[in-house]
């Protein structure tokens, strides 16, 4: 029975009882002659050993929790990388400890066998109670009360019941593990997309906001037509805005521990970048503002102002496509949806320079070589300092 149950089988014992008369039902299993033993086996996906992998690496512990014989849970936890023979627990070891020794045991034994639904609900409870966010998965009436009491109970959708179905709060259509592991991959990318939307959006309308507000102070010509500034919130909160949210994952996505799920989205630098990025764009605008001479063409002047916002709010976007590798590093064609908003966001942007009808409307001027290149080359200097900051974080990163 060792032997079996070490290579990882889940042994069944075969008796018989031979009887002249049927004697009731109450005494049927008692007296029994053993036949002998039976191994089956229940292998793991192939990609299971490499998701739970991936879950160590994120910070995301794997625990497994099953009815079967110790030998067999340690043997196939083994296999799959969860733990060694030695973090283990059995139900009624589990029976035996304190809710106190419990939560102390918890946070080292990765495997439980020969469990009870009662089991699993408590060693859930005593995760929680360690301060940890608990995913259960389970199919069967009985792990319902454990998908329900954890922070995300996953059911299986092919093999799980109606109740546990209910009880939990996502459904795997196949019944795989690693779907979980890439649910998590794919909601870390949303949430830093999320970040990097927020971010780039209140990034370039701060320097919007301060450029407006010391040219008013300085009780100069307003330095945006209104027009122009919906233009600009159409282009860069609009198109580039909704292209920066489709960004693909960064590439230490699954390589970092979880943030706290309290945490504010502004924090770990998403809101001191905004201040300061902010700022610099607001002076590199009021650089230009500070041209301004009553006797100068007020058209050319709001022109070159809102040209290199413009423009500014292209490389703010290429730059912020990573919160920590260049974007020489993830490639220009890794967000091709970007990539082609980019050029028609430039293209845009042209038209209403040198179009006369656009120009009309929105109160430009065509620029001269020299002043559309000073407003590419001032534009060029935010993705220029940001690219600079994230080299500096790896340095430091490396560093430490």
């Amino acid at each position: 029975h060792d032997r079996l149950a070490e290579d990882g089988l889940r042994v069944l014992a075969v008796a018989f009882r031979p009887w002249n008369d049927k004697p009731a039902t109450i005494e049927l299993e008692r007296d029994l002659v053993l036949v002998g033993l039976t191994g089956s086996m229940d292998p793991a996906r192939p990609e299971v050993r490499a998701a739970i992998r991936t879950c160590q690496n994120a910070g995301i512990r794997a625990i497994m929790i099953t009815g079967d014989h110790p030998l067999t849970a340690a043997q196939i936890a083994g296999q799959l990388g969860i733990s060694s023979k030695e973090k283990l627990l059995t139900g009624p070891e589990i029976e035996r400890l304190s809710v106190a020794e419990l939560e102390a045991a918890v946070d080292s034994v990765s495997v439980y066998a020969r469990v009870s639904p009662e089991h699993k609900l408590k060693i859930v409870e005593a995760l929680q109670n360690r301060g940890h966010l608990v995913a259960m998965t389970g199919d069967g009436v009985n792990d319902a009360p454990a998908l329900k009491k954890s922070e995300i109970g996953v059911a299986m959708g092919i093999t799980g019941t109606d109740v546990a179905k209910e009880a939990a709060d996502i459904v795997l259509q196949d019944d795989n593990f690693a779907t979980i592991v890439a649910a998590v991959e794919e909601g870390r990318t949303i949430y830093d997309n999320i970040r990097k939307f927020i971010k780039y959006t209140l990034t370039g309308n701060t320097g919007e906001l301060w450029v407006i507000l010391l040219v008013l102070l300085l009780q100069m010509p307003l330095p945006l037509e209104p027009l122009q500034i919906l233009w600009v919130n159409l282009i860069a909160d609009g198109m580039l805005a909704l292209a920066l949210s489709v960004e693909p994952g960064e590439s230490n996505v699954m390589n970092r521990r979880p943030y706290k799920p309290r945490e504010s989205i502004f924090a770990r630098g998403v809101g001191i970048d905004i201040i300061w990025i902010g700022l610099f764009l607001g002076f590199i605008l009021f650089g230009i503002a500070l041209s301004y001479d009553a006797e100068a063409d007020l058209i050319l002047w709001r022109t070159m102002i809102f040209s290199t916002l413009a423009f500014s709010r292209i490389g703010l976007v290429l730059a912020l496509r990573s919160q920590r590798d260049s974007l020489f590093q993830i490639g220009l064609l890794s967000n091709k949806p970007l990539l082609g908003v980019v050029f028609l966001t430039f293209a845009l942007q042209m038209l209403v320079l040198y179009v006369p009808f656009l120009q009309n409307f929105f109160g430009t001027t065509a620029l001269s070589a020299a002043n559309l290149g000073i407003c590419l080359g001032l534009s060029v200097l935010v993705f220029i300092v940001v690219e600079v900051q994230k080299l500096a974080q790896r340095w430091r990163h490396r560093r430490s």
